[in-house]
């Protein structure tokens, strides 16, 4: 684990930032700079159905409003360029070998529904259900990469009491098998699953420690295997806390109003903003600001 903090920001192109991503580019930002470390921005690009060239323009601009400043990043490079994951598929395809040549994986055919949502980072509601195991090997196996194109399976290690302490939401623990299953790591449309190719850039960037929202604990579990697998140090782990709108429900991209791009244009300061996402105030945002 590096001494020198590193921390990042890995924002998703499929739309504009909303105030609950600001809450937590927002602590990112404020420990790395606490530390007198480096702030990385990766684009979580990977996406090519939803992900838009637009929103990655818009993604930068409103970060700078908001006065977050980056050290390396897709615009201003760094020594782990590039830092676009569309860019990066070479690692994402060598990290996949190295798993399948260890038995850590096994081709699936089974369930179109995950295997399109593996791209991106799961959240509450669209989790992926614990797998069966209907193409599960007996035991660990090498399979040929030779193999049809097909979608591949991290084996997880059934029954394993896995735990991690969280620096704000304390000690974690779940079980293998119970909690999460056999995970999906590569499409057979040669794209990773947001699993894989997350774990493979935090590695591979150093970072120190990941500052995300709280509703990826359990990816953070999955993550732990992988980094495991890799022999790969994991970081350190601080999950925000969920930023909801007034009726208790978590912000999504749909969530227009409560966009920067909206605040911004409703006349409200990056100062104003920042202050009332930090001090739990979204509801005053919802009124234009006094003159």
């Amino acid at each position: 684990m590096p001494a020198h903090y590193r921390g990042r920001l890995a924002p998703s192109p499929t739309g504009f930032l909303h105030a609950g991503h600001a809450a937590t580019f927002l602590t990112v930002a404020l420990r790395a700079s606490a530390a007198g470390g480096t702030l990385i921005l990766r684009n979580d690009d990977l996406d090519g159905a939803r992900c838009k060239p637009e929103f990655t323009h818009a993604t930068l601009e409103d970060l700078r409003w908001l006065g977050i400043h980056w050290q390396e990043g897709p615009d201003t490079g760094g020594p782990h360029a590039p830092y676009s994951q569309s860019e990066r598929l070479s690692s994402y395809r060598a990290a996949f070998e190295e798993l399948r040549t260890s038995g850590w994986i096994y081709p699936c055919k089974c369930s179109r529904k995950e295997i399109a949502s593996a791209l991106s980072a799961p959240h509450p509601g669209d989790e992926e259900p614990v797998y069966a195991g209907t193409c599960r090997p007996k035991i660990p196996t090498v399979f040929e990469h030779s193999l049809p194109a097909t979608n591949w399976r991290f084996r997880i290690p059934e029954h394993e009491t896995l735990r991690f302490n969280d620096l704000l939401q304390g000690p974690q623990q779940c079980v293998a098998g119970r909690d999460f299953g056999d995970f999906l790591i590569w499409r057979k449309d040669g794209f990773p699953s947001y699993q894989l190719a997350s774990c493979v850039d935090d590695s591979l960037m150093q970072v120190s420690e990941i500052v995300r929202g709280a509703d990826l604990i359990t990816s953070t579990f999955r993550q732990i295997l992988l980094w495991r697998a890799m022999k790969a140090a994991e970081p350190a782990f601080y999950h925000c806390h969920l930023v909801t709108d007034a009726n208790g429900k978590r912000l999504a991209k749909r969530d227009d109003a409560l966009s920067l791009r909206s605040l911004r244009a409703a006349g409200w300061s990056p100062c104003d903003v920042a202050s009332a996402i930090t001090e739990g105030r979204l509801s005053s945002l919802s009124t234009p600001p006094r003159p």
